[in-house]
């Protein structure tokens, strides 16, 4: 309608001031040829609060959207009457849009319009990461009380454990006890048996010369027998002798034995004593 920015200040930053501040004119050397409708429109829209700016229907049921069929005809008419200026809007133009304006507002806009969708992105992305650090945290928790869980189980079988090795040990230290009892008892066993052996080995040579003895007693005897027998011829009875022969050999060979076994029970009774003391 004017070819001119109603926000366009002195700055780039006055500009942006204005845009967002909503502040802005209708200056009467660009907007002299705009209708008082026009710039009603335009106010109505240009409004920063959404609730009091118009809507859609109410827009398109403004007086200027909604003049008269001659009303638009007369300004047609004077719109081909009179030439628009289209200069400063040219001028306007290629300022907005150049690499490197003096008051490049278009691209500036771009650039924040940039900014605010990555600003979106990371957004999205945060939400997202929010996400898996709750799920995350919730693996975390749950493999923590799990490893809780046999971290006490561990240690209740390590107390058991304890409790059963320390009852080995004493039940090991209760049998190397019985073992050197027992070995104890084979070493006096073995000294007592030493003993009595060396008792029955001077048992045995005092039998043996007493055998030696009874022997030449015997036959001492014998021989004083045949001279007797010789002597007594005039005995009748021939079986006297033999007889009388039979019954000392019986009664010198038990008083042999009841010698020996008496002398050997005394040694093994001696042998007895010594190994209960």
């Amino acid at each position: 309608l004017s070819g001119a920015s109603p926000f366009l200040g002195e700055t780039k930053q006055e500009t942006l001031a204005n845009i967002t501040a909503v502040n802005y004119e209708f200056d009467e050397e660009f907007f002299s040829n705009t209708s008082d409708l026009a710039k009603d429109f335009i106010q109505k829209l240009l409004v920063k609060d959404t609730r009091k700016r118009l809507t859609i229907q109410e827009a398109l049921s403004h007086p200027w959207i909604m003049l008269k069929e001659e009303t638009k005809v007369q300004e047609n008419k004077k719109v081909e009457n009179t030439q628009l200026k289209t200069k400063r809007l040219r001028e306007y133009t290629i300022k907005c849009h150049s690499s490197m304006p003096p008051n490049n507002t278009y691209i500036n806009f771009e650039r924040f319009a940039r900014v605010v969708e990555d600003i979106s992105l990371m957004e999205r992305g945060f939400s997202t990461l929010a996400a898996s650090h709750d799920s995350v945290q919730e693996d975390i928790d749950a493999l923590v009380s799990i490893y809780n869980e046999k971290e006490a189980w561990y240690k209740e079988e390590n107390e058991s454990v304890r409790h059963k090795l320390s009852q080995l040990k004493y039940e090991y230290r209760k049998i190397e006890s019985l073992k050197r009892h027992l070995q104890d008892d084979i070493k006096t066993v073995g000294a007592s048996l030493t003993g009595i052996t060396g008792k029955y080995a001077d048992l045995q040579s005092q039998y043996e010369s007493l055998s030696q003895e009874l022997s030449e007693e015997l036959k001492w005897i014998q021989d004083l027998m045949s001279s007797f027998q010789l002597e007594n011829e005039a005995c009748v009875n021939g079986n006297f002798d033999s007889v009388f022969k039979k019954d000392i050999n019986e009664s010198l060979m038990e008083l042999l034995n009841r010698s020996r076994c008496e002398e050997f029970l005394a040694g093994l009774n001696l042998d007895v004593a010594e190994s209960n003391q």
